[in-house]
């Protein structure tokens, strides 16, 4: 067995590899950039490795640094997790290099799978079923655009180095495809150095199934069944479960066959997980490789009750399988939902902040990267947590993660698990009736926040947390106290804030349970109790965590975060106005179509800034002339950065000799002068 890893990651994957590092007597050392110098992976380890500034580029990508440091503390192995370099093969050829044990695939078989042009051959020529595609990666559109014509629409474009769904565009016209294929190969260049893009015959509303195996240095290669990963968003799963439901076991059996078969072909050593799409009548086509350790591993440790993490040490240290494949089996079912710092509601764009307060449940197996408080910070993935359950069925393991997500607080940061809820509650969620866009229907059927009812908690809080006297949760308030000078509110009333508005409540009535406060004159029952700094409670059909901070409270309400100030007035909103663009998230300017002067439609493309692995487009609120521009392409920005002003743009608006829009009778006046 290993003696000494360095654990090459951060968060909750850091922690996840520590805890059987610790369980096998295996010591590890923790590295941590700028921004994770109090993070809690770094708790417990035999070292502690400083490797650089914030960005991923300065730590948590720098190959130099990490080598150093697992040499000079006397490592013998590094473990990479999975994101930054887990699938870098330069990186495992350094770790050997410098005399180390790469806790992973060989260089070659990474450097082989991380190119889909290559993965695509090497599969096919294994008798994988692959879809019709480009023989070849490109970043030529003219050949995408030959390629497109003989493969049919619609179709989907592939950054050839990409992972986790990023730069991939779908194309369902041939008038679409310069656009999207310009954009995939830009996205390739900025995230992965490669801009070459496949384009590959496209599935619609197909299943995602894929299938985890493992090898050793001795030849033998087993499967450890399936997952369904079929819920996601931006081509990035956020629910996987094990086994896939309702699968016919003849497409189970070739599945789990070709599988195998390709990792036989591959000689393939360690974990890795074959990806695949699964059409409606059953037929299955082999997408990629991903040569890592995956995220959801735990529902297969769940269902097979094995450890991966210890079967990805022993077979680094050289030790064969440690069953072989009649030996392995799985029983009942798991599911697991990952917690990220994110706003499902503006398109689950990244929202990271710190947690001043979590509370995971105890029902179920929680991978977080912190217990009761800690930061997402804006340089990484968002990824917070995973909550796994697991059951003897499918409707039990849904039913114990549903009711896990509502013990779940997260207070202080923005996060999906109100909509991670919404997500399992969806009856063909329920039903195994699951694709890949299922997602994007449920967000385009509307979510429900409950606004008012996180109104009445907030005004219940102001009760519950705030030191006063009179307190209606606690205080003896005379008979004729409140209710002779306020008798429509005999407990008082309390003003709170959200934005720019304002709400009341009144408080009506006390009884052992909770309160009754009416807000906008419709009454709620609200019911509280604390366990330490945290307020828990139920306000009709919502649950309600809360935590009373400096600026007002901190509610989750059924797993929407709601933010509200008491008694503050004139807030401005000095956000995106009509004429000033900021940046919502610190980022770098990866698009710049249009320079100053230039005139602009309404919703067109200003600037397209990259931030926390998501492009985010900045548009015209209506037909403008760009009066300056706050920022270069390739510069990093801050959040709240002006990045363009704009003017409104007239429809007399003409062009000068130079291109800039001026005024027509300005340029009648120009010519008059001219001619003088």
């Amino acid at each position: 067995m290993l003696k000494r890893v360095l654990i090459a990651n951060r968060g909750e994957i850091a922690r996840r590899i520590a805890r059987t590092c610790a369980r096998l007597g295996v010591e590890y050392v923790a590295v941590h950039s700028e921004a994770d110098t109090e993070a809690e992976h770094l708790f417990g380890a035999f070292a502690r490795a400083p490797i650089g500034p914030a960005p991923a580029a300065e730590s948590y990508l720098n190959i130099d640094a990490l080598v150093d440091a697992a040499v000079r503390h006397g490592c013998d192995a590094v473990h990479p997790g999975y994101g930054f370099l887990s699938e870098n093969p330069r990186f495992a050829e350094r770790v050997l290099a410098a005399g180390l044990t790469f806790v992973g695939p060989r260089p070659e078989t990474i450097a082989a799978m991380g190119d889909k042009s290559t993965a695509r051959a090497l599969m096919a020529a294994a008798g994988v079923p692959v879809l019709p595609g480009s023989a070849e990666a490109t970043e030529s559109v003219d050949a995408l655009l030959a390629d497109a014509r003989r493969i049919g629409y619609p179709l989907i474009l592939k950054p050839t180095a990409g992972g986790g769904g990023k730069g991939m565009r779908v194309v369902h016209e041939e008038a679409e495809l310069a656009d999207a294929a310009a954009e995939a190969i830009r996205l390739g260049r900025a995230a992965f150095g490669d801009g070459r893009v496949l384009a590959e015959r496209y599935v619609a509303r197909p299943r995602h199934i894929e299938v985890q195996v493992f090898g050793d240095v001795h030849g033998a290669v087993v499967h450890l069944f399936e997952r369904d990963c079929s819920l996601q968003r931006r081509h990035q799963k956020i629910v996987e479960e094990a086994p896939a439901a309702g699968l016919d076991p003849t497409v189970r059996a070739a599945l789990l066959d070709a599988a195998v078969r390709g990792a036989e072909a591959l000689k393939y050593v360690n974990a890795g997980t074959f990806e695949f799409i699964l059409g409606p009548a059953g037929d299955f086509y082999f997408l990629e490789v991903n040569t890592r350790l995956q995220v959801e591993h735990p529902v297969t440790e769940e269902i097979t009750g094995l450890d991966l993490v210890e079967w990805q040490l022993r077979v680094a240290a050289g030790e064969p399988l440690p069953l072989a494949q009649e030996e392995i089996s799985a029983t009942g079912h798991a599911v697991e939902c990952r917690v990220y710092a994110e706003d499902p509601a503006a398109g689950f764009r990244p929202a990271p902040g710190r947690a001043l307060l979590a509370r995971w449940p105890e029902s179920v197996r929680v991978e977080a990267a912190f217990e009761d408080a800690g930061a997402a910070p804006e340089h990484y993935d968002p990824l917070v947590a995973k909550l796994i359950a697991h059951g003897p069925d499918r409707a039990t393991a849904l039913r114990r993660l549903r009711a896990a997500l509502g013990a779940t607080a997260v207070l202080g940061l923005t996060t999906n698990v109100g909509f991670l809820a919404r997500l399992l509650d969806e009856p063909r969620v329920r039903a195994g009736r699951m694709d890949t866009h299922l997602v994007d229907r449920v967000v385009a059927d509307g979510a429900a926040e409950p606004e008012e009812a996180a109104v009445a908690c907030a005004a219940a809080m102001a009760g519950l947390g705030g030191p006063y006297p009179d307190s209606p949760w606690f205080g003896g308030l005379g008979p004729l106290d409140r209710a002779a000078l306020d008798p429509a509110a005999p407990l008082g009333r309390i003003a709170v804030r959200r934005g720019e508005r304002e709400r009341v409540a009144r408080l009506l009535s006390r009884s052992g349970r909770g309160l009754v406060v009416a807000v906008d004159e419709v009454p709620f029952d609200v019911s509280g109790a604390a366990r330490g700094r945290l307020w828990h409670g139920r306000v009709g059909p919502h649950t309600w965590f809360g935590l009373r901070t400096g600026e007002g409270y901190e509610l989750a309400v059924d797993g929407y975060r709601i933010a509200l100030a008491e008694h503050v007035y004139g807030l401005e909103n000095d956000q995106n106005t009509d004429n000033v663009l900021r940046s919502t998230l610190p980022g770098t300017v990866v698009a710049l179509p249009h320079a100053a002067g230039d005139v602009v439609e309404a919703g067109e493309t200003v600037l397209v800034l990259e931030a926390m692995k998501m492009e985010h487009r900045l548009v015209a609120p209506a037909r403008s002339v760009i009066a300056s521009l706050g920022a270069a392409l390739h510069d990093a920005v801050a959040a709240g950065q002006v990045l363009a002003v704009l003017e409104p743009a007239g429809d007399d608006l003409v062009e000068d000799h130079a291109g800039a829009p001026i005024a027509a009778a300005q340029l009648e006046n120009e010519r008059t002068d001219h001619g003088n």
